[in-house]
């Protein structure tokens, strides 16, 4: 099953151009394109008027392309245009990032914005994801994503870019989600979601339901003091961080083998569905 979900409040243009930029891709790189989706903000709930798109994908070369003693890279991009930005990863990168706790990944796959993908590849992924993904790892690349934020749009006082405190809840959202939910490994993927379900508490909630409406509708959300109540829930985040220390522990027995399984699995499949464009 194919699916294509688009947000109403996407521009018609907009999506035109990347559809048409992605079937380049396709045909110029002869690869196969299982999963194609939109990130960044669209995705997780908090778009401006003016919010660039973010397209992303999943490729998949055909097994003929791996019969060279040459390394291909593992990373198709375009220039960005405007405000489109186009790129993709090989699924042998996406594998080998799953392993090594990368949130993206899983953002990518989780996102309910589709240009286009097979129900069955996002599912094989995310069952790989769960099976064998760190949780501890995935945990550290969001407190990696709150620290950075934190510390580089956050941490001079006074006035601040107010959008910026979006890219430090999040994650900081995210982290205190798992903390909540220790039989669980993936976070919701909407900033909403992770808030309503982390145990945020209400003034927290609800200054970060008023930011995701004032940014709904204003193109540059603008400056200001950020709010000390959401400043003081990303640092407790990041004080609490200790309970996903990550001490070099191995990759878990078996992981690199189901990884090349799948990769073959999918392969295969996908080349005896037919060529790529």
């Amino acid at each position: 099953m194919t699916l294509r979900q688009l947000d109403p409040g996407m521009a018609p243009e907009a999506i035109s151009q990347i559809d048409a930029m992605l079937a380049d891709i396709r045909r110029e790189h002869g690869v196969h394109m299982p999963w194609a989706i939109e990130s960044g903000s669209r995705a997780w709930g908090f778009p401006s008027p003016d919010s660039d798109y973010d397209a992303r994908f999943f490729y998949v070369r055909p097994a003929e392309q791996a019969l060279t003693v040459w390394p291909r890279r593992d990373v198709i991009e375009r220039p960005i245009v405007g405000d489109l930005d186009v790129n993709g990863w090989d699924l042998a990168k996406a594998l080998r990032l799953i392993l090594k706790g990368n949130a993206v990944v899983i953002e990518w796959l989780n996102s309910p914005i589709i240009y286009g993908g097979e129900v069955w590849f996002r599912d094989q992924l995310l069952a790989f994801a769960q099976a064998w993904i760190d949780r501890d790892r995935l945990a550290a690349h969001y407190l990696y994503l709150t620290r950075r934020h934190r510390e580089s749009d956050l941490s001079a006082g006074g006035e601040v870019k107010l959008k910026k405190l979006f890219y430090a809840l999040r994650p900081a959202a995210a982290v205190t989600w798992m903390q909540a939910h220790p039989e669980r490994k993936i976070p919701p993927m909407k900033f909403r979601d992770l808030m309503s379900e982390c145990g945020a508490p209400e003034e927290v909630k609800a200054l970060s339901e008023d930011l995701i409406r004032r940014k709904a509708v204003t193109r540059e959300l603008g400056s200001g003091e950020p709010p000390p109540e959401l400043l003081a829930f990303i640092d407790q985040c990041l004080a609490a961080g200790d309970a996903f220390r990550v001490r070099g522990q191995p990759q878990a027995p078996g992981a690199a083998e189901a990884a090349d399984e799948l990769f073959v699995a999918v392969t295969r499949r996908l080349d005896e569905a037919g060529p790529a464009d």
